[in-house]
Parts: structure tokens; sequence; C-alpha cells
């Protein structure tokens, strides 16, 4: 039996443990390492969830602790399991455990895919923050609009009490509360329960594959909504990956993105009304060479913005997406956009005015820049980022995220929300792809 290791971040590697590790006796996971995410380390794996084999369920370790880790418990692999990480920053992972004595292994679609007994559209991204989500949603429209029934699996966001969140399912407002879900899940939740089909996610896909298949609205097609730039965790029969321009080259350099666009059978170009003709033309030009027979979409992220007299002339502070501009490392998102093409007098940097949990995601992201992260994956953090919103003096708070965080939060100054879709351009399109796929199903 040998020693194992998962590196993970609270979403693949977890499931990586559920399909292949759980009942396999050739493997015993003495632990989970943590990363990206905060506050997931310090928590355990529960028994709920590993089974008899792991009776005091698994331990979760924050990532910095790995060497001593493998040497303490006589590792024989670490499985690395999270995604949207860089080759130079996985390699030297990949060293760190080989210097401590131990392999360096990643799974494959093979042995972690499951196949559903519904069609399956997978909707990825070649980064965090690339517009997997406005697709998705859009994906999700037209087959509703075609008379499908659609079931949305999310990729998952187990940032709570592991053993309650085994599955869930979302078809109206008021399951949010009852998942106490974090800012993260509610803006990627809430879109598609106002748009009228539910919504599944939690920690153990296996048994949330087969709730959706049976789910007792119907269900005609699944869409595998993805998250950071993961790959599918279900056999996917129609693949779309989705990428950035304004990060080209990345396609190529991060993992798994290049093995989403050498997977996929459509690559969506995405906001290339905001990017420069160089970007464009370098990811065109890449995607072609990884994979020369995929179909390419052309796309634009308009934005639409509640009260523009709320941003022309006036000191603003712009709140984006957290993910998108943390590992992300985006520096702008829709906010800033707005606020540049709106004419805002000033964009005020919020980091001298941070407190808390906020002011030290700024020290782990020192490239975030003038946008603050709309952080909320604990009461704490939601409280500071409250807190600091309040504490910058502006006119205006522009919200860039999918849901409106007054909802969430006591903001004392006016706010504008920017909302944004994904707009084809040309030939071919999400119509004509999904009429196709329709057909052939």
């Amino acid at each position: 039996m040998k020693n194992v290791i998962i590196i993970g971040a609270a979403g693949r590697d977890f499931h990586n443990f559920n399909v292949y590790f759980k009942n396999n006796h050739d493997y015993k996971v003495v632990a989970f390492t943590a990363s990206q995410i905060p506050n997931i380390e310090g928590r355990n794996y529960p028994i709920q969830l590993t089974g008899k084999h792991y009776p005091y369920g698994i331990p979760i370790y924050e990532e910095s602790e790995l060497p001593y880790l493998i040497r303490k418990h006589n590792i024989d692999e670490c499985i690395f399991a999270y995604s949207d990480i860089n080759y130079e920053r996985m390699m030297s992972l990949a060293s760190i455990v080989q210097a401590s004595g131990a392999d360096f292994r990643i799974l494959g679609p093979n042995h972690t895919m499951l196949k559903s007994l519904k069609p399956v559209i997978a909707v990825c991204a070649t980064r965090t923050g690339c517009g997997k989500s406005q697709t998705s949603r859009k994906v999700i429209e037209y087959l509703m609009s075609r008379g499908k029934k659609v079931i949305a699996i999310r990729h998952p966001m187990p940032y709570g009490d592991l053993k309650n969140q085994i599955v869930q399912r979302y078809s109206k407002i008021d399951d949010l509360a009852l998942h106490n879900c974090t800012i993260e899940e509610m803006e990627e939740y809430e879109p598609h329960i106002i748009r009228g089909n539910v919504i599944y996610s939690g920690v153990d896909y296996h048994d949330i594959l087969r709730e959706a298949e049976e789910d007792l609205e119907g269900c005609d097609i699944i869409v595998w909504d993805g998250g950071n730039n993961d790959m599918p965790f279900y056999k996917p029969d129609l693949m779309i990956t989705v990428a950035d321009p304004h990060r080209a080259g990345h396609e190529k350099s991060y993992y798994p993105s290049e093995v989403n666009v050498r997977l996929s059978d459509v690559v969506i170009i995405n906001k290339i009304d905001s990017a420069n003709i160089e970007g464009i033309n370098e990811l065109r030009k890449n995607i072609k060479e990884l994979n020369p027979n995929v179909k390419i979409i052309d796309a634009a992220s308009p934005l639409e913005v509640d009260n523009i007299e709320n941003i022309s002339g006036k000191r603003v502070l712009v709140i984006e997406d957290g993910p998108t501009i943390t590992h992300g490392e985006m520096k702008i998102g829709a906010g800033i956009v707005a606020a540049q093409k709106f004419g805002a007098a000033e964009i005020v940097d919020p980091r001298e005015y941070a407190v808390g949990e906020i002011e030290n995601t700024y020290k782990k992201y020192p490239h975030i820049g003038l946008a603050l992260p709309a952080m909320g994956y604990s009461k704490q953090q939601i409280k500071d980022l409250e807190t600091t919103i309040n504490n910058t003096p502006c006119d205006t708070v522009i919200i860039a995220t999918p849901i409106d965080l007054t909802r969430i939060l006591k903001i004392s100054k006016p706010t504008t929300r920017v909302h944004y879709y994904l707009q084809e351009i040309g030939k071919p399109d999400l119509p004509e792809i999904l009429d196709n796929f329709l057909e052939n199903i």
C-alpha cells in the first residue's frame, strides 16, 4: 500500500479522492494540502465522505507543510489536483515533492471523468475570469428556448462544513441561505436560479450526477459549468473552452489550459471588444497550433451599466470578481473598464483603507492594483470587505460582480452595477453549434 498526499484547493482534490482513491486498497491517503482559497487548511475531510477505510477522516494542511509531511509520513506519491497554475510554479512544486523523496503525479481524464446517462455539454476556460459563466448561461438559455430541460452542475466550491455539502441543489434564491453560501458561491449559483434552471454543486460528484439525472423537474441535458480553468468532472459530448486575449499565451503556459484547448470541440475567443489586435492574433494562432480542427467563435463582452451618471466625473471605488483578479491574475475587470469608458474622474486606490483579511489578500496578491476583489469566503472576510468599502473615500461604488453586493453588505455610499454578457460576432456562433449538437444526440 502506497502512502499518498493529495495536493489541492478544495475542489478537484476531493473529486480525485472520491473517484480514484476512496476504495482503492493500493493506496492510503494520509493528507490533503490546500492552496489558493483562504481558510481551507485546518479542516478534516470527514468520514461521511472518506468511507470506512478512513474512520477518522483525512486532515487538510497548508501546502507549505508539504516537505515536512512527506518525510514524516514516508509518502510515496503526491497527487497534484488543482488548476489555474502556471507551468513554472507547477514544476517548482514537483521539484519540492521530489526533493523530499516522493513521486509527483497527475491523474488524467480516464481516471477522473464520470460518464453520464444524459448528454453533457462542458464549458471550461483557459484561465479564471475568461467569461465561462456567462457562456454557460447563454448555452443554457438557448437550450431552454429549444424546449430542453437543462440541469447545470457547477465545479465545487466546498468552503463550509463538508459533511453538509455532499450534494447541494439550488432552484430558488432561498436555497442560497439554506446552504450558507459564500459570496463566490452566490455569484455562480444566483444567475442560474433567476433564469429558471436548477443547478447542483457539492463534494461528491457521483451522487450529484445521479440526482441531477433524476431531478424532479426533469433533465434532458447536463451543462458542466466549470470553475477556475479545470477540466470537466464528467465526460463531455460537447466541450467548449473560453479563452482570453488579455492573457494571450497562457493557453500554452498554464495547467490545465493547454489540456482544455486540446480537448475542445469549440474555443471561444472572448473580450475581443476590449483586447488589442496583437493579443487576439496570438491567441488565435496558439489555439490552431494546439488543436487544428477546433471550431473558433469570436465574441465580445459588452457592458451594461445601471446608472452611468454615478460614474461620469465621479471618484469611484471599483469592486471586481474576486477569483478573477486574485489567482486569475487580472489587473482589470468589467468595473475598471466601465470606469474608464464612462469618464470617472478617479479610480480610488482602496489598498491603504483595507482591513483584516482584505489587507492580507492584497499582500498575497500584490499585482491586483486599483480594484477591490469581492472576497467573501467567510463571515469575517465579508465583514472586512464591508469595512474596507466604507473606509474608502469615494463618490460611487461600482459593483462589477454577478450579484448585487448591497443585498449582503451595508454600503454607505451610492452604488451602481455593471453587467456583462456574451455576444458572438459572425459565424460560427453558439446557436449553430448547439443546433448541430441537438441534431446528433
